[in-house]
Formats: C-alpha cells, structure tokens, sequence
C-alpha cells in the first residue's frame, strides 16, 4: 500500500464508521462493534502512515481544484501527523466510554449519536491533513456543523440554546474574522499552501503582520479566547462524551492546532520573530490563562469549572506559540497532547460520576472518593496533569512553556504561568479533597460507573501519566514540525 493511498483511507475510514452506524440502529450490538472496530482500523492506518513518514519525498492527494492556485488537497506534515496520531488514539477510547454513558442513561437517538460522532472525527482528521488553507477552513466550518447536533443532542430548551450560541460564535468568527485573514493571505501570495518557513515574508508589509495574525486568532473561534469563548461553557448542556470530544478529541483542539500550523506554515516563526509588538498577541493569550482560571474557580457546577480551565489550557497553548522558540513551540505541542489526555480523564470521570450518582455540584460531591476510588483517582491524576505537578504530561509540557519563556526573555508569560498554575491548584484540589477526605451521607447508595466507562477513564488516566516518561513519540512530531526553526 502506497503513502497517498493511506490518505483517501484515513479519511474514508469515519466516514464509513458513521454510514454503518446507521444502517445498523436496529442492531446496537452489531452497530456498538462497527463504531469500535472502525476506530481500531483508523489507528492502524494513521500509525501506519506516521511509521512511512520520512521515508521518501511526502505523500499528497488532490481531490478538486475550483480556485486557481487553491485546490482541494491533503499532504503529510509532522504537525498534521501529530495531530491525527492524536484523534486516532482518542477516538476509540471515547467510543467505548460513549458505550457505556448512552446505555447507563439509556440516551434516545443513538445511532445517530454515533454517526455524527464518526463525522466529527473525520472533519478533524481533514484538518489535521490538510495541505492547504482552503481545505483547512472547508473541514474546520463542516466540522462546527456536524458537531451541532451532537450538542442539541438531548432536544431540550437549554441544549437547544446552548447549541445556537455555540453555532452562532463559531460561524461568526469564522466568517467576519477568519475568512477574510483567508483572502488577504491569497490575495498577497496567489496561493494559500502550507510551506515550511511561511508564505508571508516577501508578500506582506510587516506593519500588517500583526492585525493579520490576531484577525487569525479571533477568527479561529475554536480557541475560545477571550472575548470569543462563551460557546464553550455553552455547549456544556451536551452529553459527556460530546463534552469530551468537544475539549480533547476534536473541536478545541483543531483551534489551537490551527494557530500553530498558521504560525509555522503561513507566517514562519523567523519572519514573525523579527516584527515589532508580537507582544499584543502575547498580552491577550495571557488575559485569557488569567481570567478562564478565576472563572473557573469560582463555579461549583464540575462541567462549568473544567470549561473554563480548558479556556484557560488553550490559551497555554497559543501563548507558548507566540512566545516564539523552538522549546516554547514545542510546549505548545506538547501541551495539546497533556491536555487532551488529562482533559478527557477529567469529563470521563465528571460523567461516571453523574450516572452513579446524579450529582454534577463540586459542593455534592463529598466523600464521592470512597465509595467511587478509581473514577476519584482517575480524576486527581488528570488534575495533576492540569495544574503541571510532576511526573504528568502537563508537567512535561508546561516546563517546556516556561524554558521557552525564559529563552526568549519572557517575563510576562512567565509571570503568567506562575499565577496561573497557582490558580489551577486552587480550583482543582478542593474537588479532590472534597471527594476523599470530607465526610459524605452515610445512605447513599453509589458505586463505580460501567465497566466500559472506568476502562475508558483508566487508560487516559494511565496515559497522562505514561507521556511524561515516554514522550518522544509524539516530541519526535514536534520537533520534525519545527525542522530548521528548531535550529
């Protein structure tokens, strides 16, 4: 099997994985086996394109060229590679968490759940291998349709509302502030192909660098920075597994992902090193980590607080990026792995707990820890993760942020980070001590989630821990993204 034929499959794969899990609704059984053994199939197929990587010139393929100098096509790069070796890894340990979330709450419209799931999985690979900006927005935009019903899942007034503003803010920004970055970058270049080193330098007055990068960073509403964030908390109203998949899995990360191929493939980190007041972009990053975490720490409703510390970890992310060194940079990468690991940890437990026990309030939640250790447990290692404690990915990441920070003479986003990772304890240590150590109602009747769910919850757990000691198979990723930037 060649290269390029790996791309056309990968992509086919979920597509494929949502057709069945339609035509099979009558069966759950045999639509259940679909969904996992399709998720099985897509990791195979995108470990084995990343073991090919490297290995000859990079494969390609072009669907359809209706712009001149912008087709429609998909190429290899290790930035895209990490990133898809990412869902690929997610992908089926949601779906079998997903199994037993939707049977414990016996959740109406399943299949359609899972078809829609499998869309939202293709759209992010689609990103992720995307070759050029064109196609990178064509999938990003499908991506915030497909995963709109999956928000409204439950058809209640609140998950209805909560669905348009999330549909709202993200085809907003998109279309007022992203498409246009779009046309200005095709109108300066002729073309819009991601190139190592960037398409701007020769093209662009470097007085309009930065209006340019921040209209890409407000454009890219999947980042939730501040102001542009309210869809997240939002769309909290939506199943946990869609939570999930909306924090780790797909949406916000193709936001953050997004950043950092502009930043590398269409700006070039040297040219945007080199341009006066990259610090405005910097300052924002900055507000945003800060303000998500004091919001965070004063909501008591679980979902709401790990929304608003996923604003803030994004906001990690593109910080890191603007900061501008190679080991900023690849904190930045790394960063999206930690969080995605621990993040996903984080709402696993959060639903395990809500179908054992119906509780969603950090205040109900004493005592939780005795009678649920391992979905408690499972939640302390993905907090550590979060707040940068040793031995976890977030410690590995962050430290890389902050090498990077100090490299460059960062002072702001060291001070940042600092206040931040302070914040970050403040908000999850209370759940943990809450849960284990404050005393609970002696009547209630409440032990571990499905054994689909607590299998789901360990392992991401158990990898939040395993990517601090065994980091290079995705770091190899970040650093080849880099290439002569890493210098």
């Amino acid at each position: 099997m060649t290269d390029a034929l790996l791309i056309p499959l990968i992509l086919l794969t979920p597509l494929i994985a949502g057709l069945l899990a339609l035509a099979l609704r009558r069966h759950a059984w045999l639509r259940e086996l679909a969904t996992l053994s399709s998720c099985l199939v897509l990791f195979g197929l995108v470990w084995a394109l990343a073991t090919q990587a490297g290995h000859g010139p990079a494969p390609s393929w072009q669907l359809v060229e209706f712009i001149t100098g912008a087709p429609v096509y998909f190429a290899v790069e290790p930035l895209g590679l990490f990133f898809a070796l990412l869902v690929a890894a997610l992908w089926p340990l949601n779906s079998l968490y997903s199994i037993g979330y939707l049977r414990e709450n016996q959740e109406q419209h399943q299949s359609r759940f899972y078809c829609f799931f499998a869309l939202a999985i293709f759209c992010t690979l689609g990103i992720a291998l995307a070759g050029n900006l064109l196609t990178l927005f064509i999938f990003y935009e499908a991506l915030t349709l497909l995963t709109y019903p999956l928000v409204t899942h439950r058809s209640t007034p609140r998950g209805r509302a909560g669905g348009n503003l999330y549909l709202g803010y993200l085809l907003g920004t998109s279309f007022v502030f992203l498409l246009p970055a779009i046309v200005i970058c095709y109108g300066l270049t002729g073309h819009l192909d991601f190139r190592p080193g960037g398409i701007l330098a020769t093209n662009i007055n470097p007085a309009w660098v930065v209006p340019l990068f921040v209209l890409f960073m407000f454009g890219v509403g999947k980042a939730a920075l501040i102001p542009v964030h309210r869809w997240l908390p939002a769309a909290m109203v939506a199943p946990t597994p869609v939570s999930a998949l909306l924090h780790a899995v797909a949406v916000v990360k193709a936001g953050v992902f997004t950043l950092l191929k502009l930043t590398l493939y269409i700006f070039g980190v040297e040219f945007l090193g080199s341009v006066a007041s990259m610090d405005i972009p910097l300052y924002i990053a900055g507000f945003t980590v800060l303000y998500a975490s004091c919001i965070a720490l004063s909501a008591d409703n679980l979902k709401r607080r790990l929304a608003y510390s996923t604003i803030s970890q994004l906001a990690y992310v593109i910080m890191a990026t603007v900061i501008l060194t190679p080991l900023s940079l690849i904190g930045a990468m790394l960063h999206i792995a930690a969080h995605a690991f621990g993040k996903i940890t984080l709402f696993f437990a959060a639903g395990a707990i809500y179908c054992s026990s119906g509780k969603t309030r950090i205040s109900e939640l004493a005592g939780i820890g005795r009678r649920m250790p391992l979905t408690m447990t499972a939640f302390a290692i993905g907090s550590c993760s979060m707040i940068g404690v040793p031995l976890s990915a977030g410690f590995l990441s962050k430290w890389h942020i902050v090498q990077g920070a100090w490299q460059g003479a960062s002072w702001f986003a060291l001070v940042v980070i600092i206040i931040s990772t302070l914040l970050n304890a403040a908000y999850f240590l209370p759940v943990v001590y809450t849960a284990f150590f404050r005393p609970g109602r002696q009547d209630e009747k409440i032990a571990e989630a499905a054994l689909p769910m607590l299998f789901a919850l360990g392992v991401t757990a158990v990898l939040s821990v395993l990517l601090f000691f065994f980091p290079w198979p995705l770091a190899g990723f970040a650093w080849a993204a880099l290439g002569p930037e890493a210098g």
